[in-house]
């Protein structure tokens, strides 16, 4: 895994905020099939972590929750990305065991793991190819979704999975959203990401290269409506800006285009035109 693809100067997901039906289901998948270390935890919220310091998924049970409502924008995956394949064979095996539903693929740029929550939230556990591997032409990278050796990736390393490694980030989030015009314009012009891959009914975008920080697709179908409220699903997700400057430039930009902006604390709200909210915050 390289880490310049999640510090300065990329701007890069940081934390993703879910509704769960029950966090008392929620939390021990979390925590023993997918490895996360709980930071804080209160009757209806658990903020979890990989490295015991950084929050990168909170679980929150909302008074009167409603079940994941299906055809609508929000939460296709959020993606965790683990430092290396050794550590990705060792969660093959740690996961199989665990009897949950799996499914996998390999985009050439990456070998990818995919499971849901109880709730059906889903997930993408992966680890990333070196990057020099990666094929880029006319400012797109190539990816693709093919058959995952899982032979090979069980060969990579026989070590026990202990839960995420300490340097496990967030790799990236895929979203449903309503019309991919109108979105390219939000993260392009608004928020500067590139479009790095055209796909059917989906763009993948990202800062300084990267293969994606963020996923838009309209698989849900053209106009999507929003969940409604309650709904288990996506809350919020942050992206980390390196600096003011960079920020400031982007909040602009996306006020240029009509989006509105919210200053709460330290954070600027936005939401994107499928509404998706977003909290744009600073790297420390």
């Amino acid at each position: 895994m390289e880490m310049k693809f999640f510090e300065k100067p990329a701007t890069y997901v940081g934390e993703v905020n879910i509704n769960v039906t029950d966090l008392d289901q929620s939390l021990p998948f979390y925590e023993h099939v997918i490895g996360f270390n709980v930071l804080e935890q209160t009757d209806r919220k658990a903020v979890l972590t990989a490295d015991g310091e950084t929050p990168l998924l909170t679980l929150e049970q909302p008074a009167d929750v409603l079940p994941k409502e299906g055809r609508t924008t929000g939460l296709f995956h959020f993606a965790i990305l683990l430092p290396s394949r050794a550590d990705l064979s060792a969660f093959l095996r740690h996961v199989a065991n665990s009897g949950a539903q799996l499914g996998a693929s390999d985009h050439l740029v990456s070998e990818a793991l995919y499971l849901n929550d109880p709730d059906g939230n889903g997930i993408e556990v992966y680890h990333d190819r070196p990057a020099i591997e990666w094929n880029w032409s006319d400012g797109q990278v190539s990816m693709s979704t093919e058959p995952l050796d899982a032979k090979s990736l069980l060969a990579e390393s026989d070590q026990e999975w202990a839960g995420l490694p300490d340097k496990t980030v967030m790799g990236h989030i895929h979203l449903h959203v309503a019309n991919l015009q109108n979105t390219e314009k939000f993260y392009v012009d608004g928020l500067d990401f590139q479009v790095v891959t055209n796909y059917p009914g989906a763009l993948f975008t990202s800062t300084g290269n990267y293969h994606h920080h963020i996923g838009l697709n309209i698989w849900n179908g053209e106009n999507a409506p929003a969940p409604t409220e309650n709904r288990a699903g996506l809350n919020w997700y942050s992206l980390i800006f390196p600096d003011k400057q960079s920020r400031e430039e982007k909040v602009k930009n996306l006020e240029h285009i009509g989006t509105e902006v919210k200053q709460v604390n330290d954070a600027y709200i936005v939401k994107d035109p499928s509404k998706n909210e977003i909290h744009l915050l600073l790297a420390d």
